[in-house]
């Protein structure tokens, strides 16, 4: 997955988008492995959202920047968030239902079992995947909309969070910035919280990304879970 802010010099929007051509190319191969992967986490989100405490529950559903791709889970901004949560002793129960290489449409057909617990804060991260595959704009609207709709539907007291996405130029400048309004335009219209873009001050940074240039370093993912701690912070007070 790559989001990148938008203006960068033009050597590194080359190199960007020769590895959006190389991640394009391996999505085939990627897509048995993330069905494996997403029969794995099935069964182990169902056992943690099944699991009765006292506690309320903050699910991030989203795709390989919220699983935390190549690091260990534990480096992950959810991870990073509960420990934030516990080091003020409030009772809450980050759940991790992201998934690497995940589109609007594939969480949308598997956000059924997610919602078989009881959630108080659901933070929506999906949509990149879409842009990077040039999905019809409205397609991924649509599909977010859904998900917002079946969230509300399964428990009207849920707090909804929306994280913001942005693309690199590759489908052109009118795709390109009609995407990055989805975000904005669906938190408006249902009124919920938005996080104007995931990777503030990360995108981009090759010293706060992995290797590959896409995927955020431990380094990255703390500024993640920095930038978007008062969001969830405000959720949890009010």
């Amino acid at each position: 997955m790559i989001l990148i802010l938008i203006q960068y010099p033009m050597r590194t929007l080359l190199r960007f988008s020769y590895l959006l051509f190389i991640f394009c190319v391996s999505c085939g191969n990627f897509e048995t492995k993330k069905a494996d992967s997403a029969e794995k986490q099935e069964n182990a989100l169902e056992k943690k959202l099944e699991t009765k405490s006292e506690s309320k529950v903050i699910l991030f559903f989203g795709n390989s920047l919220t699983a935390g791709m190549g690091l260990d889970p534990n480096e992950a901004f959810p991870a990073l968030i509960q420990e934030k949560v516990d080091s003020l002793q409030l009772s809450y129960n980050v759940v991790n239902a992201g998934l690497s290489g995940e589109t609007t449409a594939s969480g949308k057909n598997r956000l059924g079992w997610v919602l078989n617990g009881d959630i108080d804060v659901f933070v929506l991260e999906l949509g990149a995947n879409d842009g990077l595959r040039g999905i019809p704009l409205e397609e991924t609207r649509s599909n977010l909309q859904e998900i917002l709709d079946l969230v509300q539907q399964k428990n009207p007291n849920t707090t909804i969070i929306l994280a913001g996405m942005q693309i690199p130029p590759n489908m052109g400048q009118d795709y390109t910035s009609e995407f990055k309004n989805i975000f904005p335009d669906l938190a408006k219209k249902n009124k919920i919280r938005l996080i104007p873009f995931l990777l503030e001050d990360v995108a981009g940074n090759p010293e706060l990304n992995q290797p590959d240039g896409i995927h955020p370093t431990a380094e990255g993912q703390k500024i993640i879970a920095n930038n978007i701690w008062p969001i969830i912070a405000n959720a949890i007070e009010q």
